[in-house]
């Protein structure tokens, strides 16, 4: 793999307002997958994750946030094509690297710096980028891991699009809990995206206090169109019948529902199967994350 670097000069974004530096790179021709991968001090799981994400492409963009550990020289050391970019949130990071880098490739792979390839779902990539029969975009089954172990009960698995044909999808515009949509059916492929979340669980809580202000601002935005956002239904794919539990969720009396929905995840669908870092995730992330969201809407309302 020999990739030419050559920082150019920073450009302004004219979507944040933001400076972004690119790393240019000399490319013969337009590549058939190119994986971006967003960054921000990764250090202590990144190469897992460009490792699995080099077997299906040799092209990989990582956007790079500020890192101040060791996250781009990993990068660089690997052979990834690197841009630098202030992140003001997800959507607006995952659809600026659309811009910048989507062109460059039939396909597109994204990825989170801590979200890594199984053999199976790398093995299921390559064998739909040979034939893909029609389909556009893809679904991947994500794992979350806490506390260093996988989450395999208490309906924790999620589903993802993050495989598409360029042109064919966006990431939704919303404040939390973004995902890829696309006005096409996604198919689902084998494997599993291991979400490692390898961080202390300070960090961990850290991020969720601040993701519960982001859940909050967005129950409260107006967005009644529903323009570009994933479609809320029964008869739909994973991530379409999830949104729709979600809405059916915030109906509910705040408070109780919180309760239920542990009493639900924890009980009835066995995370208490996953030991204590099943019964620590159903606390913190069904019962504590959802109570304090309830609690900043009580506190926004006021």
């Amino acid at each position: 793999m020999n990739l030419v670097h050559k920082t150019a000069a920073p450009a302004l974004d004219s979507r944040s307002g933001e400076r972004a530096t690119v790393s240019s790179v000399t490319t013969p021709q337009r590549q058939g997958l190119g994986v971006i991968v967003l960054t921000y001090n990764s250090a202590n799981v990144i190469e897992r994750t460009l490792r699995a994400a080099l077997q299906v492409s040799d092209t990989v963009f990582v956007v790079d946030s500020g890192s101040s550990d060791d996250t781009v020289a990993i990068a660089t050391r690997l052979g990834c094509q690197l841009a630098h970019r202030p992140f003001k949130n997800y959507a607006d990071q995952r659809n600026w690297a659309i811009d910048e880098f989507g062109q460059r490739s039939e396909w597109q792979l994204h990825l989170d710096a801590d979200e890594v390839l199984d053999d199976t779902a790398i093995a299921e990539i390559r064998r739909v980028l040979a034939a893909p029969n029609g389909a556009s975009g893809f679904i991947f089954r994500r794992r979350t891991y806490f506390l260093g172990q996988p989450l395999r009960f208490g309906g924790n698995d999620n589903f993802h699009l993050r495989l598409f044909k360029t042109g064919t999808a966006r990431c939704e515009d919303r404040l939390y809990d973004q995902h890829f949509v696309s006005e096409l059916p996604g198919v689902r492929l084998g494997g599993v995206l291991h979400d490692m979340n390898v961080g202390s669980l300070t960090e961990w809580t850290a991020r969720h206090n601040r993701w519960s202000d982001m859940e909050a601002a967005e129950l409260l935005r107006e967005n009644s169109d529903g323009a570009g956002q994933i479609k809320a239904r029964l008869s739909g794919d994973p991530r379409e019948r999830r949104r729709l539990y979600k809405g059916q969720y915030y109906k509910a009396p705040p408070i109780l529902r919180a309760i239920l929905l542990f009493c639900y995840r924890y009980v009835l669908q066995g995370g208490f199967l996953d030991g204590r870092p099943g019964f620590f995730y159903a606390f913190f992330q069904v019962l504590w994350f959802r109570m304090l969201v309830d609690a900043k809407l009580h506190e926004k309302r006021a």
